[in-house]
């Protein structure tokens, strides 16, 4: 691919990424509204049309690794492992 194809392809990249944020903005209002509503009206769950939307409240638990951390180093360093990844990105 030549250098003046490259920059077509990365200009092409960074506008369609401009409007997949733009689309994701748009989402997540509807989704705020949407939460609004149900926050409004006390309901957890409603059915509209075809559609059954849920804003829920959920309880998770989870493991406080930063505290294992500092009351047991030795055990968390045994059991820590390192990973490698790639990451691409355009600036």
């Amino acid at each position: 691919m030549s250098p003046k194809e490259l920059a077509a392809k990365i200009r092409e990249l960074k506008e369609l990424q401009a409007l997949m944020d733009e689309a994701q903005s748009e989402a997540e209002a509807i989704k705020d509204e949407l939460k609004a509503l149900m926050l409004a009206t006390g309901m957890d769950e409603m059915r509209v049309d075809v559609f059954k939307i849920r804003y829920a409240t959920v309880k998770s638990s989870r493991f406080d690794t930063a505290a294992f951390k500092k009351t047991h180093g030795d055990l968390y360093a045994q059991y820590t492992r390192q990973t490698e990844t790639r990451r691409f990105s355009v600036a």
